[in-house]
């Protein structure tokens, strides 16, 4: 689970006994999945099952799991303003004189849990009401100790430098404009290709991982769950947040430019030689980024290689060593639901979670068929059971997947970066689609009938000529 802001004075999640609830008419009141928290419940139940009391913190877990999956049901704003209004209730926040024994031992836990919300889903606390309301039950707990506004004021400046580090975004990360794209072969006076910036396989594979790990830390994990947003049946407002899943859609962009910037590079020499020299050079980057466990470049550049532009050019293949190629395609061979890279990346996973090197943390998931992943579980369980409650199994389950990720994309870059590197991957002009086949014809003339008509067709529309 994400790391979250600590204080020694914060009580240890998941120590204490849950408060005791009855169950409603049908819920789950079997073994719970967590302590405390049923397989199924009503949204009320899970909600109460958040709040802490003086004597009850609820299990790191849990609050990750359901601050994760309850915006399917209610917007975060509203189930904040609905924890602040049950704790003020239950502890009495709102009498003149309080009892300041129950209240220093509620404080702490109020305090860590706001924490965690904070840290984990900042972009919940994006609206002034919600500031508001932290403000306002906080103030409630002060006067018992002033430590607690302390806090409070540690809390809103984390906060804020969270928010404004998000907002700032890496070099291109949400652009709306469709990145520069070339219609043609530029003159080779004024084209300045990837192996004029750099001619090291190893340092590519190195500012690669730097640029992915920069995106992903931009990604919030409710971006997950709001990119399936639909609307729920019993639910009276609009769907929370459904569009607000801008990082997440950048980051799968960043992936289809990558697979044309490599198809680009290829296709642009004019000479086979110089193309053969360039795919050889993108299989060593391939290997090493298997090598580093970023996943996600290394299938991007398999798939810029494997488009029709590039697989086509015979006789640039014809002088390639490709042994090595082969191999890396045989681990992201989607046969039998990807079953190669699933047990490289639980390889991955083992090694970060044993690791004695920051290097060794590195787990950059292939990030489509991850999301590929999350959509099958949304549709093949459904958010609530025939009697209207929570199927918080489910959500575990989507909070495990999530959960794993988060903690891969919290890895610090262990390598440098270099600048005009990542610049260039970020901003360097691409070839469309149709240039793409234009200058794979004019690098290896068209081969069959289908062929020779579509160049002449691009010909036409590209260059004007017939």
């Amino acid at each position: 689970m994400p790391q979250t802001l600590s204080a020694s004075d914060m009580v240890t999640p998941g120590s204490l006994s849950p408060p005791t609830t009855e169950p409603t008419d049908g819920e789950q009141a079997g073994q719970p999945l967590l302590d405390g928290a049923p397989s199924s419940a009503s949204l009320e139940t899970l909600i109460q099952h958040l709040v802490p009391t003086a004597d009850y913190y609820p299990e790191k877990a849990y609050i990750f799991t359901f601050l994760l999956s309850s915006r399917l049901f209610i917007e975060p704003r509203e189930l904040l303003a609905r924890v602040c209004h049950l704790c003020i209730e239950q502890q009495q926040l709102d009498k003149p004189v309080l009892d300041k024994a129950r209240v220093r031992k509620f404080g702490p836990k109020l305090l860590q849990l706001l924490a965690e919300w904070t840290e984990t889903f900042p972009r919940d606390f994006q609206e002034e009401s919600t500031i508001g309301h932290l403000k306002d039950v906080v103030g409630r707990i002060a006067p018992c100790d002033e430590a607690y506004r302390k806090r409070m004021h540690q809390l809103l400046q984390a906060l804020h430098q969270k928010l404004a580090a998000l907002r700032q975004g890496p070099e291109g990360l949400v652009s709306a404009d469709k990145p520069i794209s070339y219609r043609t072969k530029p003159p080779a006076s004024i084209h300045r290709e990837l192996l004029g910036v750099c001619s090291d396989p190893y340092t590519l594979a190195q500012q690669l991982t730097h640029v992915e790990l920069e995106r992903l830390r931009h990604i919030g994990p409710e971006e997950f769950v709001q990119a399936f947003v639909n609307k729920d049946p019993l639910a009276s407002t609009k769907p929370c947040f459904s569009d607000k899943t801008s990082h997440l859609e950048a980051y799968v962009k960043w992936f289809n430019r990558l697979c044309y910037l490599v198809a680009t590079e290829i296709c642009m020499p004019a000479k086979k030689k110089q193309r053969a020299q360039v795919i050889e050079f993108f299989i060593d980057v391939a290997r090493e980024c298997f090598n580093i466990g970023n996943f996600n470049s290394l299938m991007a550049i398999i798939s810029g290689m494997n488009m029709s532009p590039v697989s086509r050019l015979k006789k640039t293949w014809a002088k390639v060593k490709t042994a090595k190629f082969f191999i890396l395609e045989h681990q992201m061979d989607p046969t039998g639901n990807f079953c190669n890279y699933r047990t490289a990346l639980r390889g991955a996973a083992h090694r970060s979670l044993t690791a004695h090197s920051s290097r060794e943390k590195i787990v950059i998931p292939f990030f489509s068929l991850l999301i590929k992943d999350i959509y099958f579980l949304n549709e093949g369980c459904a958010n609530r059971l025939p009697n209207g409650h929570v199927n918080f199994e489910k959500f575990l389950e989507l909070a495990k997947q999530v959960g794993e990720f988060i903690t891969w994309k919290q890895v610090e870059c262990p390598f440098e970066q270099d600048p005009s590197i990542t610049h260039y991957l970020s901003t360097a002009p691409i070839f469309s689609e149709d240039g793409l086949y234009l200058a794979s014809y004019e690098s290896e003339s068209p081969e069959n009938q289908t062929e020779k008509e579509r160049w002449k067709s691009l010909r036409s529309s590209i260059l004007g000529k017939t």
